[in-house]
């Protein structure tokens, strides 16, 4: 598959598109269980999930930890389900916890939506990112946040492959 493409539309938001060779509904189950979850979002190599807690539905709360298996450095995000539209969209907000990282990815909650849409077998997913700020958007952004992602969906390739 292509790599993730990412791009900045406003001055507050990232977009990240990437596709996947698999049904939408596999790609939703993916990234709304987390035993699922757990086995491809862990990021860049020597990093792992070890909390994933998700409550899928409007209201519902996250939590997403993860560490570094060589100095056990963490952060994480949580945040809130606004929206669910079973394998079409899922809107949350986003509170980045930087743990002993020492860099920030903005001071204030960002909105993510991620749109689901199945094509000729070909799953799309477009992940849109609007900060509080383009000064937010810019410090997330500048971390690497896409290329990370990109580790984890070559990794969620390997999770659809298996069915």
């Amino acid at each position: 598959m292509k790599p993730a493409e990412a791009s900045l539309p406003s001055d507050t938001e990232v977009l990240v598109t990437r596709s996947f060779d698999a049904p939408v509904g596999l790609v939703w189950r993916a990234y709304v269980e987390p035993d699922l979850m757990r086995r491809w979002c862990s990021g860049l190599p020597g990093w792992s999930m070890p909390v994933c807690e998700m409550d899928i539905r409007v209201g519902g709360r996250y939590r997403w930890r993860w560490r570094s298996d060589d100095n056990a450095q963490e952060f994480g995000f949580t945040g809130e389900v606004l929206d669910v539209v079973p394998h079409a969209r899922l809107v949350h907000t986003q509170v980045y916890d930087p743990g002993d990282l020492g860099f920030s990815m903005g001071a204030e909650a960002s909105v993510v939506t991620v749109t689901f849409q199945e094509v000729g077998g070909m799953t799309h997913v477009a992940t849109t990112i609007r900060y509080a700020s383009k000064a937010d958007r810019d410090e997330a952004f500048a971390t690497g946040m896409a290329d990370g992602m990109e580790v984890s969906y070559q990794q969620l390739e390997g999770v659809l492959a298996e069915g």
